[in-house]
């Protein structure tokens, strides 16, 4: 064997390797719950590690029954940012699960590894 050959057992192995991990940091991240909120606690989005939305929660006190379009209003903002929160959250956590297995890969897949 040439020292700038590939070992095609070593290349399979370690792909099969990656995969498992890949696969075992997908179910981490779907498993996961993220929380975000906004407007110090008065609404709270909960997240998966995908992103996508499983609960919200508004603290009662922000309805004021006396002014419903501000009201409206404040909640759609809120809601919007503490879903942003959670989803930025997700985002980290996806990185932080998923960056080091893009790392094995030179950061860019197979046209980072010898002979490709």
């Amino acid at each position: 064997m040439n020292p700038g050959d590939v070992n095609l057992q070593q290349l399979l192995e370690q792909a099969q390797l990656m995969q498992q991990q890949l696969v075992s940091a997908q179910q981490e991240l779907n498993d996961a719950q993220i929380e975000g909120s906004s407007g110090g606690g008065l609404v709270t989005a909960v997240v998966n590690g995908s992103g996508e939305l499983l609960e919200l929660r508004i603290d009662p006190s922000v309805i004021d029954a006396g002014d419903a379009q501000d009201t409206a209003d404040t909640i759609a903002d809120l809601v919007i940012a503490a879903v942003r929160d959670a989803v930025r959250a997700a985002a980290d956590l996806q990185q932080e699960k998923l960056g080091p297995l893009a790392q094995g890969l030179g950061g860019g897949g197979l046209g980072q590894l010898p002979g490709f």
